[in-house]
């Protein structure tokens, strides 16, 4: 079984390992800084019973000192390993004859080192997790904490948590520093369930974590560090899982290098690189991606606590005119709506509100705020009783005791009319007076960037309330026709490069509308073939091997007639003889009318497999950058969405006189060719069809390229 194809851990599955009522600790010891120490240390507060294994004491303090697991009085739920790596493999198959529920592998030096023997190594440790069904997590990790029963088994310190509240965050980090960094978010009011780290993820990874967490009450929303899996649709799996109990998964991804896109030899490898990639992906899943370390928790403690909006559009409230301001810039930014009141609002607002002020949205109630406290407030319960505004923001430029009181009075306002609340801390005293009550108040959160909370806004409004999964149910495709095109590429892409006309006729097989054209060996056959199309044409070189005809001057637009057709095939197979292609032919295609280039790409990505790139057409994509990502195949609704996302999208609708592109009927080809990209994933390396060209409802495709396996 491939890590691709093993199934999630269920949390049944994993409770005895991460909710453990008993844990082993094997390799205790009291010398001071050793592992076995300072795990027992963190131990003090775990509720469960903890049992201390070496053989070489019979007490450490105040605690019986086992010799082996075997020598405990009972089977433990946890083994956590604090020995050597030369002494794990004999303590996992003594847990695994015990019926261990789990075990943690602190041990390094693994696969890490792609030492071949400490990889065989890693990889026997895998084996044994698999065979028996006994989780483990490691090697070469952190460990873990349960703050639900205060299970540290960890040898790093533990962030301090005296209660866990009802909006906890759970955190899964690959790297176990890192994770445990994001964990002291406790120590200034957040809410965590857990720290799950994984390390070099023999066998429990992310996926299982995300899918553990899913299904635990105490967490509401989870906080993932990612590097990268080899099976990362577990992960999207996973994340479906707890989108499916209400749960948001946010993810902030490391090594995002583009590496894979180096050697392309379309548009499309160009464009969807690594990062495109999961971007698309984690999309599909519900995951919300942050593009800073910083924001992971931010915004994973704003999941954790709002409702699903109640409208589209977010209020700002400010004692401070230049906060306001910066608020308003933001949301343009990242386009979160700020609408202005309706009229009943505004009553209030001018009501409270001085001449020098503006009872406009955002609402500067200005420093008069001192003399009247009760202004903010009332204008914070207009504006959350608007029905325009589903959140209100509230920038606190100064840290001091009243603000504690505004915290308390917003939060109440906010539950009361199911609305959510967001504190911007626009000062410097991080830790200032009102900065906790912000982070521990249920319905509030606390944002220390202005940037970071309308990021998340934009988020939370865009995020569909049922992620789009990750295939779409329809299928438009005939299977005649897939079975067609099968064949065909079985034929055909084991060589190099598919040419033009080929690609294009297997392409059409799908629906895809493709330019009439004839194939001509010489001058006089190609002026025959523009005759029978009918003037004007285009003229092109033709040659299997050729992936750029423009780059060697190979195209002629616009042909008037027979004697220009000549003249241009002469030309074309010229240019071909001095690119070193010999015996070049020429495609003779009826010339379609301009309008809006769209461009339509596909590629496998080797962790995702097929994705498909919809963007600017023509010889500007690479230069526009202006294209989208996602897995294929795609609905037809989903392609509606990656056209709203091109930046621009308005040109669909009509520019400077040009007709609107009907995207209905664009939204289907994307549809369709993302079909083929996701049937015949095996046979292709990278597809090209560049341009589009849509005039209204008319669109077709003037040109498309096959880059087979062999390339």
């Amino acid at each position: 079984m491939t890590d691709a194809d093993r199934p999630l851990y269920s949390h049944a599955e994993l409770r005895r390992l991460l909710a453990p009522q008993s844990v082993a600790l094997v390799g205790a010891s009291e010398r001071a800084g050793a592992f076995g120490n300072r795990v027992a240390a963190n131990m003090a507060g775990f509720r469960g019973r903890l049992h201390l294994v070496n053989a070489r004491y019979s007490r450490i303090g105040d605690q019986p000192c086992h010799p082996s697991l075997a020598a405990l009085p009972e089977v433990p739920d946890c083994v956590v390993l604090a020995v050597a790596r030369e002494a794990v493999e004999a303590v996992l198959a003594e847990a695994v004859a015990l019926g261990v529920g789990g075990a943690i592998v602190f041990a390094s030096g693994y696969a890490e080192t792609a030492k071949p023997e400490r990889v065989a190594e890693q990889a026997r440790l895998q084996a044994l997790a698999r065979a028996s069904g006994m989780p483990i997590i490691g090697p070469n990790c952190i460990g873990i904490v349960n703050y639900l029963s205060g299970a540290a088994i960890t040898f790093s310190a533990v962030p301090k948590q005296a209660s866990v509240a009802p909006h906890a965050i759970g955190v899964i980090s690959q790297s176990g520093a890192l994770g445990f960094a994001l964990a002291l978010a406790a120590e200034h009011g957040t809410a965590v369930s857990h720290v799950l780290t994984s390390g070099n993820s023999c066998d429990v990874d992310m996926a299982d974590y995300v899918a553990y967490l899913a299904e635990d009450p105490a967490c509401r929303a989870i906080a993932c560090l990612f590097e990268g899996m080899a099976a990362p649709r577990r992960l999207l799996a996973a994340a479906l899982r707890a989108a499916e109990r209400g749960k948001v998964v946010v993810a902030h991804k490391i090594a995002v290098g583009e590496s894979g896109a180096a050697a392309a030899l379309s548009h499309t490898g160009s464009l969807a690189g690594s990062d495109a990639a999961y971007r698309a992906a984690f999309a599909r899943a519900g995951i919300v991606v942050v593009d800073q370390f910083e924001a992971l928790m931010e915004t994973a403690a704003f999941f954790a606590k709002a409702p699903p909006p109640r409208a589209s559009g977010v209020a700002v409230v400010a004692a401070s005119g230049g906060a306001a301001i910066m608020a308003a810039d933001k949301a343009e930014i990242h386009g979160v709506p700020l609408p202005q009141p309706n009229a009943a609002t505004r009553a209030v607002l001018e009501a409270r509100i001085p001449e020098f002020g503006s009872p406009r949205n955002p609402c500067d109630v200005t420093a008069q705020v001192l003399t009247d406290p009760e202004s903010l407030n009332a204008c914070a319960g207009a504006l959350l009783a608007d029905p325009a505004y589903a959140a209100l923001v509230v920038p606190s430029v100064y840290a001091y005791e009243p603000v504690i009181k505004r915290i308390v009075a917003f939060d109440g306002l906010a539950a009361a009319a199911g609305k959510f609340v967001c504190s911007i801390w626009a000062n410097e005293h991080l830790e200032g007076p009102g900065a906790r009550e912000a982070e521990t108040a249920a319905h509030s959160a606390l944002f220390r960037s202005t940037d970071r909370c309308f990021a998340t806004l934009a988020a939370w409004l865009t995020r569909p309330a049922v992620p789009h999964g990750l295939a779409p149910a329809e299928r438009l495709v005939a299977a005649a026709a897939r079975e067609e095109v099968a064949r065909g590429l079985a034929e055909d892409a084991a060589g190099a490069i598919i040419g033009e006309a080929r690609a294009k006729a297997l392409l059409a097989h799908y629906g895809i509308p493709v330019v009439a054209e004839a194939h001509a060996a010489d001058p006089e056959s190609a002026a025959v073939a523009a005759t029978r199309l009918g003037f004007p044409v285009v003229v092109k070189v033709h040659a299997a091997a050729l992936a750029h005809k423009t780059e060697i001057d190979g195209v002629r637009l616009n042909l008037p007639d027979a004697e220009a057709v000549r003249a241009a095939t002469v030309a074309v197979q010229a240019a071909a003889a001095r690119a070193g292609v010999a015996d070049a032919t020429v495609l003779v295609q009826k010339m379609i009318p301009a309008g809006l280039e769209i461009m339509l790409g596909a590629r496998v990505d080797p962790l995702f497999g097929p994705l498909v790139v919809v963007g600017l057409g023509g010889v500007f994509v690479e230069l526009l950058h202006d294209s989208v990502v996602d897995l294929a195949p795609v609905s037809v609704a989903g392609a509606r969405a990656m056209l709203t996302r091109l930046r621009g999208a308005r040109l669909l609708d009509g520019f400077r006189g040009a007709p609107a592109v009907d995207r209905d009927r664009l939204a289907e080809i994307i549809a369709r060719f993302s079909e083929f990209a996701a049937d015949h994933a095996g046979r292709y390396r990278e597809i090209d069809l560049n341009p589009l060209i849509a005039a209204g409802g008319e669109i077709v495709a003037v040109d498309a390229l096959i880059v087979g396996k062999g390339a």
